[in-house]
């Protein structure tokens, strides 16, 4: 269980912090429990309202742009989910979508997504591992370059 620390005292420990919540651009929640399973919809990488790593990787953005950016989308996921279930509720990360934007040339999706799913394993351990699919896309929201959305199972 995470209760030994708090996500904002790991995180730290990471030399990161843990940004306000970010509220939906339109007609959804962030989090939506169905059962036994939590569905948290597309994180950008935001920081409070900064919204952070815009452009085209490979052009605008380099690879380790990216994995920060992915890195922060991911914490703003954890962020949602300790508000909404707490994270001593939660049996486990299933599955991340990841999508980013690049140029046709630019080849190094794998380790752009691994800042997300970096962060999931040394936020939760065992619980943070996960499978994943990745998808080069031509338009994110407001210029961002990547974006995550989860699936997590969640004790009933």
């Amino acid at each position: 269980m995470i209760n030994q620390f708090s996500l904002e005292e790991r995180l730290e420990k990471l030399g990161l912090r843990l940004p306000a919540l970010s509220k939906p651009a339109g007609n959804y929640v962030v989090v939506n429990v169905r059962g036994n399973i939590a569905y948290v919809a597309i994180q950008f990488p935001k920081f409070n309202e900064e919204m952070l790593y815009k452009g085209v990787l490979g052009k605008d953005l380099t690879t380790e742009d990216g994995y920060k950016a992915m890195q922060l989308c991911a914490i703003n996921v954890l962020a949602h989910i300790d508000a909404a279930i707490g994270l001593d509720k939660v049996a486990g990360l299933n599955h991340v979508d990841a999508y980013y934007r690049a140029t046709a040339d630019w080849m190094e999706a794998p380790k752009l997504v691994d800042g997300a799913s970096d962060l999931f394993v040394n936020i939760l351990g065992e619980r943070g591992v996960h499978s994943r699919a990745i998808f080069g896309v031509d338009h994110l929201s407001r210029n961002f370059s990547v974006g995550i959305t989860c699936t997590w199972t969640i004790y009933a």
